[in-house]
């Protein structure tokens, strides 16, 4: 390995260690600070960096001591040598590279191979999946129009396509011109189970920048209003342009003060609820999580959950419908939460939620649930 590229993989590393950004926010950052950074070193660098995180706790059983980032470049760049005879004589969690908490309660909640085989997926590469906007294409035509680069229809969500690598999609003009956004196809297909129709009022409460709206708008077919509320609003100004490049007119950006407004009272057919979870199904794409997650963390978001559930259904029609979505795999954020819901609030599962694992070159861990009254 280049000695810049060391040079910058361990300035990254030791700047980011107290930062409160995720990796990727840190390293779109830096780049823009270095752009003399070519785009074949980038790769090796992301590349490098993700190895580390993702295998930190196999790289550490096997660092010498004292623990530094330097050490652990190292060992990592020695990582493929290691004997696989030797690394199944470790704890199994060290063989997962994952925390032994989180691989304890993984193999509880999941089943022991089960939870093992979860934290071997986990450590592995996310496939690139997009979701088609039908208002301007149609899954057909744009798997015509990239076969060359070899997509692949998704299995179960009727928009998606899988494309077999990373592209720059934000420069494509189709992209640029709100043929399709980036998601995952089981956030797809949580989207999906709005079964929102022309003329409905939605909320879409934790909208953040407006993923799953921009999944289910095309339904609404321009009629009725769709309301995206969440508590940052630099997340609603990405909604905003990402729902303006797709199309999407019937939206209103909404603050926790305007939603007070008694106008807003029982007033919605659907609210989505994609809760802050503990992220534990998604750790394909965000392997920093699994070294700060405890279980204080979790239950202090079980109470979040509770408290945002309760604030939106002051919102919703007596015959309207929420529903409650995660990305989490744990019992206490999903089923134990509907369980609390119905008897709290008196309201009634509607159908058998959706739930999903991470599996080789498919969908991240989801669970999604409609209630109603």
């Amino acid at each position: 390995m280049k000695r810049f590229i060391k040079h910058h993989i361990l300035t990254i590393l030791k700047s980011h260690e107290d930062s409160p950004s995720p990796m990727d926010s840190f390293l779109r950052r830096y780049f823009r600070e270095h752009h003399a950074i070519g785009s074949h070193d980038r790769k090796n660098i992301c590349e490098t960096l993700y190895t580390m995180i993702k295998q930190k706790g196999l790289i550490d059983f096997f660092c010498p001591k004292p623990f530094s980032w330097e050490n652990r470049l190292a060992t990592t760049l020695k990582l493929n040598s290691i004997p696989s005879d030797l690394i199944r004589q470790t704890p199994p969690h060290v063989q997962v590279s994952f925390p032994k908490f989180l691989y304890d309660k993984l193999t509880q909640a999941l089943d022991v191979n089960v939870g093992h085989e979860f934290c071997y997926i986990s450590n592995g590469i996310a496939p690139v999946t997009v979701r088609i906007n039908p208002d301007k294409t149609s899954r057909q035509q744009f798997l015509e129009t990239y076969k060359e680069d070899g997509v692949m229809p998704t299995k179960m969500s009727k928009l998606g396509v899988i494309f077999p690598k990373k592209m720059n999609f934000f420069s494509w003009d189709t992209f640029k011109e709100g043929h399709f956004e980036i998601q995952d196809e089981g956030s797809q297909l949580i989207a999906e189970l709005m079964d929102v129709k022309k003329g409905d009022h939605v909320l879409d409460y934790c909208a953040g920048a407006g993923g799953k709206t921009l999944a289910f708008a095309h339904k609404m077919e321009g009629k009725g209003q769709i309301y995206l509320h969440d508590i940052r609003e630099y997340a609603l100004d990405s909604a905003k342009l990402r729902l303006k490049r797709a199309g999407v007119q019937n939206i209103q950006l909404t603050s926790t003060k305007t939603l007070k407004k008694k106008r807003f009272e029982k007033k919605m057919d659907w609210i989505l609820l994609d809760v802050p979870c503990s992220g534990s199904g998604t750790l394909r794409r965000n392997p920093e999580i699994k070294w700060k997650l405890c279980q204080n963390d979790i239950d202090n978001l079980i109470q979040s959950q509770r408290l945002i559930f309760g604030n939106a259904l002051h919102f919703l029609h007596p015959n309207g419908k929420i529903v409650y979505a995660t990305c989490s795999v744990f019992k206490e954020e999903n089923d134990e939460q509907i369980a609390f819901f119905e008897k709290t609030h008196g309201l009634k599962l509607l159908q058998e939620p959706f739930r999903s694992l991470p599996t080789h070159g498919g969908m991240d861990g989801f669970f999604c649930a409609v209630l109603g009254r």
